[in-house]
């Protein structure tokens, strides 16, 4: 029989790796004969990084670069094992949890360390990027990324602009002469699920402003200031990123990624699955288990356990969801290929005790499902 254990993180618990770890070991108790294949995942959020290194037997790497703030922090990132694809997730270097409430300020926060990760990336060799954007603090629309990569960003008296939303107002020129001339040998995935352009009412500072301690009088300077910036990209590029779906993303980055890297969108499970090839991983398999800390009606809206029955649907495979704590309008996951979602805690739990010992629950759970499977002679 074969298994195919492809679980997301238990975000602050396990990492999606150790969650399989902890699958397979339920599984073996019962068959251990079988085959089991773990195939760690993520949606493109937080854990996306640490997921695709372990698929792919890659590495994590450290770079020192600008925090939102302009303070220099470490910052990790990863080369996957084909030795050309580099994983950056952006709040490593420019996100909202880097700094305390009281400074969060999108008039001044920079995604310059988000450039300089990208420019580490290039000094390791690679030439193939998958960009996460989850969790930003930034409203500068990639100006800073743009900057750390050698574009020029400039005033109308010639100076070098200077970090933050807040300054875009002040920018009169772009010279891409000057960027690094290995940008034009690599490709750009970006994994974004959200549809929000880049300014109006949808765009990223009304949406996103507000969590990044914009009030509602800088809401709308920052937005005033993005679509100067889209001016000057649609002149400087020929491109116009205004109403583009997608280019809000972490507060414009993804906009300057399509407009000066011709970045690609992309969803961030389907990324994910590309490149564990999980499909492959599914041929000739019985069973399949996946899961996350938190199941509920958003899990089908794009998350990894429904990303990954979907998968599953195709080649006519049981799927079982494991979940630390199971919540309401999950029935939605039922019609995406999900068998049954079973919650892993057995018996009332609190939220720290349950992280404490998620793998000897999910041990636990996988093995009770195990036998159950094997007493009926296999899930329908």
């Amino acid at each position: 029989m074969k298994i195919v254990i492809a679980p997301d993180s238990f975000k602050g618990s396990l990492t999606a790796l150790q969650v399989g770890e902890a699958v397979a070991a339920g599984v073996k108790k019962v068959l251990p004969e079988s085959e089991v294949v773990i195939k760690p995942m993520a949606d493109g959020g937080e854990g996306t990084l640490q997921c695709l290194v372990d698929a792919t037997d890659g590495k994590l790497l450290q770079a020192t670069v600008t925090n939102p703030l302009g303070q220099e922090i470490p910052a990790s990132f990863g080369v996957l094992g084909d030795g050309v694809t580099c994983v950056i997730e952006m709040a490593a270097a420019s996100g909202l949890y880097l700094i305390d409430t009281h400074e969060r300020n999108p008039l001044l926060t920079t995604t310059y360390g988000f450039g300089e990760l990208i420019r580490a990336g290039l000094d390791h060799g690679c030439r193939r990027f998958i960009l996460g954007l989850g969790g930003s603090a930034t409203n500068d629309g990639g100006a800073g990324m743009l900057q750390a990569l050698g574009f020029g960003l400039f005033d109308r008296d010639g100076n070098p602009l200077a970090f933050g939303g807040g300054e875009l107002e002040k920018l009169a020129r772009i010279d891409t002469s000057q960027k690094d001339p290995r940008l034009d040998d690599c490709q750009f995935i970006i994994a974004c699920d959200v549809t929000n352009p880049f300014v109006g009412p949808n765009g990223a500072s009304h949406v996103f402003g507000p969590q990044k301690g914009a009030t509602p009088e800088l809401v709308r300077q920052l937005d005033a200031n993005l679509h100067h910036f889209a001016d000057l990209i649609e002149t400087n590029q020929g491109i116009s990123i205004h109403d583009l779906p997608g280019t809000g993303a972490a507060g414009g980055v993804a906009g300057a990624l399509l407009a000066f890297l011709d970045g690609h969108l992309q969803s961030g499970i389907e990324i994910v699955l590309e490149t564990t090839r999980l499909a492959q991983a599914l041929e000739g398999a019985d069973l399949v288990f996946t899961g996350e800390g938190q199941v509920d009606f958003q899990t089908a809206q794009g998350k990894t356990p429904c990303g990954v029955a979907r998968l599953a649907k195709q080649y006519d495979i049981p799927v079982i969801v494991l979940a630390g704590s199971v919540g309401t309008g999950i029935e939605a996951l039922y019609h995406e290929g999900v068998t049954a979602v079973m919650g892993i805690a057995n018996k009332p739990l609190s939220l720290e005790e349950s992280m404490t010992r998620a793998a000897e629950l999910l041990e636990q759970t996988a093995e009770q499902v195990m036998r159950i499977y094997t007493i009926k002679g296999g899930l329908p």
